[in-house]
């Protein structure tokens, strides 16, 4: 049997109400030469029986069912799945352009010098419809995206569900490492930086759909906690010593961070970062944010050093969005721990 040119790597959990549609969008590309791997992650809303059923009238889509594992475990069971060489991201809730496998692999082919490229996408709400302020542009260039990988901000310069990855690349990294949940992707980026040139296209190929209960809403503190340890695990690895982070399960609490890369600060440098990353999600910020804030103000009152600016206009935020607790309880805390003089 020959080889398919591309392995459309699509993880599945609960995503029963857009899948079909999702699908759709794949199998209608005007590249056709793929294979679609479909792993059901322990869908209990019916997309088992809907990923079969698409599997039964189409011989490119294969399904592997397994019970929830999570999202790293399935792509990196796809991965070793796999049998073309480039590799196409997919979700379950989101819709893919006709061309947009077609101008990726172009790309790939006539840029041997790039290992990943992604394209623009365009915002839509859970019903569908184009979502205010929807267009998102992402950098183009190889340069301008390893700049933004190099910014203590947590901004990622690709969007996951739409980039196609060679695949020997992705195995020679390692593929997607379990203690970065919430920011495997952002950590992949890194890793693949050291290798590789990354792109975007400049057309919007991906519909990509928004909700108040994805994971980038719902683990704002998880996912800037694991971009911060992924950018020194980094530089570790770019100043020539061992990433300590590689074989983790886990990512280590904040207090055991200097031990683990076997020097003191690092905690503090990573609770500043989280402190700036945090500051405009109102939820988070009021929530399980909140006594990190208040020892980095701490941190930083001892030390003598100057805090993470934009902290009162946080304040005022919180008021606007209703969470008045909250902006009282930072306030306070901005109070007690004004710097030394």
């Amino acid at each position: 049997m020959t080889s398919p040119r591309i392995t459309v790597a699509l993880s599945v959990h609960d995503n029963a109400a857009y899948l079909a549609l999702a699908l759709d969008s794949i199998l209608a590309q005007t590249f056709g030469d793929f294979e679609l791997v479909a792993v059901d992650d322990g869908s209990t809303d019916g997309s088992a029986a809907i990923l079969d059923g698409y599997a039964a009238r189409d011989s490119r889509v294969r399904v592997i069912h397994q019970s929830n594992r999570g999202l790293i475990a399935s792509l990196n069971l796809i991965i070793a799945e796999a049998r073309a060489p480039y590799i196409a991201r997919m979700d379950g809730d989101d819709i893919a352009l006709p061309e947009r496998f077609a101008q990726q692999i172009a790309f790939l082919e006539a840029q041997p010098d790039h290992g990943l490229v992604g394209t623009q996408i365009r915002g839509i709400t859970e019903t569908g419809e184009p979502r205010r302020n929807h267009a998102v542009d992402h950098p183009l260039s190889a340069e301008a995206i390893a700049e933004a990988l190099g910014s203590s901000v947590l901004g990622s310069p690709l969007c996951h569900p739409s980039v196609m990855i060679r695949r020997d690349l992705l195995e020679a990294v390692g593929g997607y490492r379990a203690a970065y949940r919430h920011c495997e992707d952002y950590d992949l980026w890194l890793r693949l930086a050291e290798r590789t040139r990354m792109a975007n296209l400049p057309e919007r190929l991906l519909l990509y759909r928004y909700s108040d209960t994805q994971v980038s809403h719902r683990h704002v503190l998880a996912q800037h906690y694991g971009a911060a340890i992924a950018r020194l695990a980094r530089i570790e690895r770019l100043q020539g010593r061992p990433d300590p982070s590689d074989g983790w399960r886990t990512l280590p609490p904040l207090e055991a961070l200097d031990h683990a890369f076997g020097r003191p600060g690092i905690a503090r440098q990573v609770r500043a970062e989280v402190t700036r990353g945090i500051l405009f999600a109102p939820d988070t910020l009021a929530g399980e944010g909140l006594p990190l804030i208040v020892a980095h103000l701490k941190d930083g009152r001892e030390a003598g050093e100057r805090r993470v600016p934009g902290l009162w206009r946080a304040v005022a935020r919180l008021v606007r969005n209703h969470r008045p607790r909250g902006a009282w309880q930072l306030a306070r805390a901005l109070l007690q721990n004004r710097p030394r003089r």
